[in-house]
């Protein structure tokens, strides 16, 4: 059997491992899982999908790489499932695989939505976060390269690009003349008129600069979605973690970009249970998501990551922890509910992907009609919803 590649974890990983995949291809017998930290329930997964795929592939060659190579390096690599590990920042240098570089920019796999590595690494310091151990110091990409990989993407078909990083906002921070994420979103467009979809992952909201803010607002082809890393509605809270904003700060950005685009829809992270969080605080988190009206919502148990301060700082009960983010995902499930009832009878911007589904250019998941073929882009009007997806 030839390749098989793994990805647990963030939209970075996602598109990573499609760049592996590429790079890769013509490795044979290899299993390669591409890891992440952030909780110790995703390195719980990454040792799961290491046992899985050791059965299943009992002969082959299995690598791990990815942020808990970096952060449980000692434990992955005494695993005996694992015939070795490679440094997260070097997984996709063709040396470290010991493969031929490639003579030409690698085409990506041909799938509707196209991920572009931006960004990464992260010079923060989040009292919760391990990942600037797994990843580094913030690194972006310069222009030219980000327009060479749209470029390959938009030769394969693809018809949305999703921008990628650890700190995807933090982007030209170390470049000259330290552009802003704005600039490289107005460069990409401007330089590729036939693409009709960008849209962002996650984003700190403290680093949203003017002309993102602008595009955001008013560009139809930047996508009305805006996925936040929030963290917490409490402000004490948010200063506890280090974050770089308050609750009020993410309410203004939210309903300024919603005075100019009201279809925008908002996504957020929350940590539920973080060190010293009472019953109030966590009241302020399921508060903000109705504020917010968070549609898209990635949820986090907090768990003790090594060498964190926040692991030194007193500890909610598991149990706590565990009642506190179900009723955070019952909160956004509620919202989400509510918001995909609001868009029936709405016409929507539909991107077609493989397996008879698709999404809004609100991201809002929606059933394709038959024969629909993937990468289409059409107009569909839902009637009702199934599932939790329109139809």
């Amino acid at each position: 059997m030839s390749l098989e590649v793994h990805s647990l974890g963030c939209r970075l990983n996602l598109a990573e491992s499609e760049q592996l995949r590429a790079l890769l291809a013509s490795a044979d017998d290899l299993v390669v899982v591409n890891s992440c930290a952030v909780t110790a329930e995703a390195v719980r997964q990454t040792r799961q999908t290491i046992r899985r795929a050791r059965r299943a592939r009992p002969d082959a060659r299995l690598l791990v790489t990815g942020c808990a190579a970096e952060v449980e390096r000692d434990a992955l690599s005494a695993m005996p499932e694992v015939d070795g590990l490679i440094a997260n920042t070097a997984k996709l240098d063709p040396r470290a695989w010991n493969v031929p570089a490639p003579a030409a920019p690698l085409r990506p796999i041909g799938y509707t939505r196209g991920f572009v590595q931006v960004q990464n690494g992260c010079d923060h310091a989040c009292t919760f976060c391990v990942i600037p151990q797994g990843r580094g110091v913030s690194r972006s990409r310069p222009v030219a390269d980000v327009l060479a990989e749209v470029a390959l993407h938009l030769d394969a078909g693809v018809r949305e690009i999703v921008l990628t990083g650890v700190d995807l906002t933090s982007w030209g921070s170390d470049l000259p003349g330290t552009p802003r994420l704005g600039q490289l979103c107005e460069a990409i467009l401007a330089r590729f008129a036939a693409l009709p979809r960008l849209r962002l992952s996650s984003v700190d909201g403290a680093e949203v600069d003017d002309t993102l803010f602008d595009l955001l607002a008013a560009e139809t082809r930047m996508m009305p979605h805006l996925h936040l890393s929030l963290q917490s509605g409490d402000d004490m809270i948010l200063k506890r973690m280090k974050r770089r904003h308050s609750r009020a700060d993410a309410i203004a950005l939210v309903e300024r970009l919603r005075a100019r685009r009201p279809d925008l829809s908002i996504g957020a992270d929350l940590i539920a249970g973080f060190p010293t969080e009472s019953e109030a605080m966590h009241g302020q988190s399921l508060s903000i998501i109705q504020t917010l009206d968070v549609v898209h919502g990635h949820v986090f148990a907090y768990s003790p990551r090594p060498a964190t301060p926040a692991a030194r700082m007193p500890q909610v009960p598991i149990a706590t922890i565990r009642a506190r983010a179900a009723e955070l995902r019952r909160a956004v499930a509620h919202q989400r509910a509510a918001w995909l009832g609001r868009l029936i009878g709405t016409p929507l911007a539909v991107l077609a992907e493989r397996g008879g589904t698709g999404h809004s250019a609100q991201f809002a998941p929606v059933v394709l009609p038959e024969n629909t073929a993937p990468g289409a882009l059409f107009s569909l009007t839902p009637s009702r919803v199934v599932e939790g997806m329109l139809q």
